[in-house]
């Protein structure tokens, strides 16, 4: 059960810290966390506060669109950054550390420009949460500098969530979401016609109103995961019928539903064997 005295005092430990950097660049996704962080360190921060959202093909583009509506409605100071880390060799070649070379680029792009404009931080939004996966990426932030303020504030995902909620902002109950390289197994190269295949893919499964889902790139063969409560529903004649004509037409030869349902990383298992 979680202590709501507890949570709160993470919260004013989170503002403090962010208060004493006296300027930062926040690396904003428009997802759960990100949103978060950005929100507390403008209440710190003010006008001393700058997000930057790097988009790509290696992003789906809702996500950035909801970035620029965020920023644009709060009045904080949004950058995008042109992100060229899916041309990298070491990303193509989908190795396990294919993220740590991509949040080594990002990183370096946003130390230019912290230079540039003469702020002396920047900041992540990984969480207590992200030590139970595989994070490559949390290796390259720390080399390049990158500091994790809901990491020293020790706070949860459920934590961000409950705090998030408090304080109106309407990513509180935001799906998990991560690049499209994510769909792709390990040894597998990354190429923009899979990443197109699983955006329009998983585009296509957000239109007919689920939230929680991911496509699979397993070469000819698309694998959905779903919420398991959700399964019912895409088997609908309509739905089903809908998402397979689609899916098909972006040159997947077989679709799937993985019976297991959706779950977080699945594609690190191969690592763990």
């Amino acid at each position: 059960m979680v202590d709501l005295q507890e949570v709160h005092q993470k919260k004013q430990d989170l503002l403090d810290r962010l208060r004493a950097l006296g300027s930062l660049i926040v690396a904003f996704s428009g997802g759960v966390d990100s949103t978060f962080l950005l929100t507390v360190a403008h209440e710190a921060l003010g006008k001393k506060v700058l997000a930057v959202t790097a988009h790509s093909i290696i992003y789906p583009a809702a996500e950035m669109e909801e970035a620029v509506a965020f920023t644009r409605d709060r009045g904080i100071e949004h950058l995008l950054l042109a992100s060229e880390a899916s041309h990298l060799p070491e990303f193509v070649a989908n190795t396990p550390e294919r993220c740590y070379f991509c949040k080594r680029y990002l990183f370096a792009r946003l130390r230019e420009i912290a230079e540039q404009r003469g702020i002396g931080s920047i900041a992540h939004a990984a969480n207590m949460d992200d030590f139970d996966d595989y994070r490559p990426g949390w290796k390259a932030a720390l080399e390049m500098g990158g500091l994790a303020p809901l990491v020293d504030a020790r706070l949860t995902k459920e934590e961000i969530r409950i705090l998030s909620k408090e304080m109106g902002l309407a990513t509180w109950d935001k799906p998990s979401m991560a690049c499209l390289a994510s769909r792709i197994p390990y040894g597998e190269p990354i190429t923009e016609t899979k990443l197109r295949m699983i955006g329009e893919a998983e585009k296509e499964i957000a239109s007919h109103g689920f939230t929680q889902y991911r496509v699979r790139h397993h070469g000819p063969v698309a694998r959905i995961e779903l919420q398991v409560s959700d399964m019912s529903r895409i088997m609908e004649p309509a739905i089903r019928e809908r998402i397979m004509s689609k899916l098909k037409a972006l040159g997947f030869l077989y679709v799937t539903l993985d019976l297991e349902g959706y779950v977080t990383g699945s594609m690190n298992r191969a690592l763990k064997k």
